[in-house]
């Protein structure tokens, strides 16, 4: 059989100009989340020093969610207290989530937000038509495991925002990222749209790498919290003993969630998908059964995707053991992502065994 007549030419054509297109959408909501953040009012600068000398943590309680400044421009308030778990000893406000401090941040965030959701289609929609060019899941190279993850990430990322999950800070660093990995995906991981080798021939391929997506999408999103959950607490550390920020880095700080929050979204979205990546070497183990006659070798992938899950089992227990809360606990977290990452690129792209499908 010919598997290059098997290949509708048409379709796979499709899904490249579909990937293309959520590239210039993602590359207009990367702007346009800019321009919230440049936009934004810098009148919170000072919300987290007031809380933290002790002079302002009531009032901030008692604020309203909208409130006039000088000159008539209206000030969208987020009025929430969070005390920061990771140390126990203080309160500091939540920043608005986004950079929309003004009404005119918030339209450029919720125009951002809206041309995510519209590139989010577009890439779901090359996703699913380069699987329908084959009759396959739509990852069986790296090419398309890139484009399906960061369609993934992207669509985890509006479901947090439809649950109404305060993660509008996510989108920038969102948007840029995905656009890197499309970038990526386009230039130097590109496969043509081609059959299955035939180890790859089995249901677990679904199963199996699907999960895999799916955890990489959610540990993508924990990451990002704890990078910024650390630049945060640098900032909250530096107030509280006296110190002063520079107007840009307050300007940025005083815009996202306090540590305390991104400390606990990182920690929940992480421990939350931990079972799902457990169950993913479980289902993998089962298919290199089915495939090779044997569950475990010792593959370079096997091997990478346990320290993964030695890394992220080793920072939940940290994160719950008193004395690695807080920023031991996120280097830790971040040296599992970056297993995951190696995991993922590295192994992949530099080490030859039997996962070598990177089709590169």
């Amino acid at each position: 059989m010919n598997l290059a007549a098997a290949t509708n030419e048409s379709l796979a054509h499709t899904s490249n100009v579909l990937i293309y297109s959520s590239m210039a959408v993602y590359t207009l909501a990367f702007f346009a989340h800019i321009a919230e953040w440049v936009l934004g009012s810098r009148s919170k600068v000072g919300r987290t020093a007031a809380a933290l000398s002790g002079t302002g943590a009531g009032a901030l309680a008692a604020t309203p969610a909208v409130k006039a400044q000088a000159g008539g421009t209206a000030v969208l308030e987020r009025p929430e207290v969070i005390t920061r778990n990771a140390a126990g000893t203080r309160d500091v406000p939540d920043g608005p989530g986004a950079a929309g401090g003004t009404f005119k941040g918030d339209l450029w965030g919720r125009i951002a937000v809206s041309l995510t959701v519209v590139a989010f289609f577009v890439q779901a929609g090359g996703v699913t038509t380069r699987a329908l060019s084959v009759q396959r899941a739509p990852w069986a190279n790296m090419y398309e495991f890139s484009i399906t993850f960061s369609t993934v990430v992207v669509g985890s990322y509006l479901v947090l925002l439809a649950l109404k999950k305060n993660v509008r800070w996510i989108g920038l660093p969102l948007v840029t990222t995905v656009l890197l990995d499309l970038g990526i995906a386009v230039t130097t991981l590109y496969t043509d749209s081609d059959q299955l080798v035939p180890a790859l021939h089995s249901y677990w391929l679904w199963i199996h790498v699907s999960t895999a997506i799916l955890c990489g999408a959610v540990f993508y999103l924990g990451a990002v919290g704890t990078v910024l959950y650390l630049f945060r607490d640098s900032y909250e550390n530096k107030l509280a003993s006296g110190g002063t920020a520079g107007k840009f880095a307050s300007s940025v700080m005083e815009r996202l969630p306090a540590a305390a929050s991104l400390d606990k979204f990182s920690y929940r979205v992480n421990a939350a998908v931990f079972p799902l990546w457990t169950f993913t070497i479980i289902a993998g183990a089962i298919w290199a059964g089915d495939a090779w006659g044997r569950y475990w070798g010792w593959d370079p992938k096997e091997v990478w995707s346990f320290i993964t899950w030695v890394a992220y089992a080793a920072y939940l227990h940290a994160r719950a053991t008193a004395g690695w809360k807080g920023r031991k606990a996120a280097y830790l977290a971040l040296v599992a992502f970056a297993c995951w990452l190696f995991n993922y690129y590295g192994v992949n792209i530099f080490v030859s065994g039997l996962h070598s499908y990177a089709g590169v």
